[in-house]
C-alpha cells in the first residue's frame, strides 16, 4: 500500500538522467547559504512575496479565491476577516507562517500533520485537527460538467493507521536508512494524496508538509520562491502526474515515476527562478528590465503596479510603468480600469 516500504524502495532504479537532476538539486542546496549572506534585503523582499503567493495560489488550486490586494493584507498585516474564502485564506497563512518559523522544531509526526491540518481549519466553521469520519473519493470535473472518480482513497476505518504506518515508514527512510530525502519526499506526499487523510484541506495539507519535510532535508528554496505557485503554473501536469503515479497504489503496482520526474522539475524550476532572480538583482543596472519582464511573466491573476514593485527591490516604480509601457506596446500585456484600481493583464 506504500511507497516507502523497504520493497518498494529497493526496486526502484533511476536513469543517467534522473541522477544528473538529483546532482544538480544537490548542487543549487550547497549554493543557497551564498545568496544568505550576501543580499539580506533582497531575501526579505523576497520572503515577503514567496509568502503571499504561496497563499494564493495553494488556496486556488483548491478553488479558494480572493483579491490580490485583500490577500496581501491578510498576509501582511491583521485584519478581520470576511467570508469563508478568507478564513480558508487566513488559515494557510497562519500555517504556512509557523512551517518557515518553526520547521526545524516541528518532525514530521501524526500530531504534526493534524496541528497543521487544525491551523488550516482554524477560522473555519468546521472543525479541523481529525481524520476524515467517513469514506471520501478523489473526483474529475470536466468543463462539460461531467465528472468521473479519479482515485479511491483509503477507508476512513483505516486511515488512523495507514497515517501511522506512512510517518513511521518516512523517519525510517530519513533517519535509519538515509535514504535520498529527495526520492522519499515525493513518495511521502504521493502516499499521503493516495490516503487522503481528511474529509477537505488534503491538497493544502501535502503542500505544507512538501515545505517542512524540504526544510528537514536543507532545501529552502521555498522560504524565497513559492513553491505553490509553481504548482498552479504547471497544475495541469501536477494533476496529471499524481492521477499516473496513484494507479495501482493499492497494490503497490504503481509507477512513481510520473510524479518524482515531475516533482524535480518542481525544484529546478524555483532554484533557477531563485538564482536567476538574486542574480539579476545583484547584477547591472541595465538587468532591472529583465527583473521587471521576469515579475510579469510569473504572474497568473490580473496585477497592480505595487506588486511589481515588491517583486523588484531596488527598481523604482517609475522604472515598472516605462518597462510595462514598453510591454504593451508590444502588445504582452494590456491594462484594464482606471486610476488606483486600475489592472494589468498578461496577452
Amino acid at each position: 500500500m506504500h511507497s516507502l516500504t523497504h520493497a518498494f524502495l529497493d526496486q526502484l532504479k533511476f536513469t543517467t538522467s534522473q541522477a544528473s537532476v538529483l546532482k544538480t538539486l544537490g548542487e543549487y542546496r550547497g549554493k543557497q547559504e551564498l545568496y544568505a549572506y550576501q543580499t539580506p534585503q533582497i531575501l526579505d523582499s523576497l520572503k515577503a512575496a514567496a509568502m503571499i503567493e504561496s497563499v494564493e495560489s495553494s488556496n486556488r488550486l483548491e478553488g479558494i479565491t480572493a483579491d490580490r490586494a485583500r490577500i496581501e493584507a491578510l498576509v501582511l498585516k491583521p485584519a478581520n476577516l470576511a467570508n469563508r474564502s478568507e478564513e480558508e485564506i487566513a488559515g494557510y497563512r497562519d500555517a504556512l507562517a509557523l512551517i518557515h518559523e518553526q520547521a526545524e522544531h516541528m518532525p514530521v509526526h501524526v500530531n504534526t500533520i493534524l496541528q497543521c491540518h487544525t491551523m488550516v481549519n482554524r477560522y473555519a466553521a468546521r472543525p479541523g485537527g481529525r481524520w476524515k469520519p467517513g469514506d471520501n473519493v478523489i473526483i474529475e470535473r470536466y468543463d462539460n460538467g461531467s465528472e468521473r472518480v479519479r482515485f479511491r482513497p483509503v477507508s476512513a476505518a483505516a486511515t488512523p493507521e495507514a497515517m501511522a504506518k506512512l510517518v513511521e515508514r518516512y523517519d525510517a527512510a530519513t533517519h535509519q536508512d538515509h535514504r535520498e530525502p529527495l526520492v522519499v519526499i515525493p513518495l511521502a506526499i504521493l502516499d499521503f494524496l493516495c490516503i487522503h487523510p481528511f474529509d477537505d484541506g488534503n491538497g493544502r495539507c501535502s503542500r505544507l508538509l512538501t515545505l517542512l519535510m524540504l526544510y528537514h532535508a536543507g532545501y529552502q528554496v521555498g522560504r524565497y520562491i513559492s513553491l505553490e505557485r509553481v504548482f498552479e503554473q504547471s497544475k495541469e501536469t501536477y494533476y496529471e502526474t499524481l492521477d499516473r503515479s496513484s494507479q495501482g497504489w493499492h497494490d503497490g503496482k504503481h509507477d512513481p515515476y510520473p510524479w518524482l520526474n515531475y516533482f524535480w522539475g518542481v525544484l529546478i524550476a524555483a532554484y533557477r527562478e531563485f538564482e536567476d532572480r538574486v542574480g539579476t538583482i545583484q547584477s547591472s543596472r541595465g538587468s532591472k528590465t529583465e527583473l521587471v519582464k521576469a515579475a510579469v511573466g510569473r504572474r497568473i491573476a490580473p496585477f497592480a503596479i505595487s506588486e511589481l514593485e515588491r517583486d523588484c527591490p531596488g527598481v523604482s516604480r517609475e522604472m515598472v510603468r516605462v518597462v510595462l509601457n514598453q510591454l504593451r506596446e508590444e502588445g504582452l500585456v494590456a491594462i484594464e480600469g482606471k486610476g488606483r484600481g486600475a489592472k494589468w493583464v498578461k496577452r
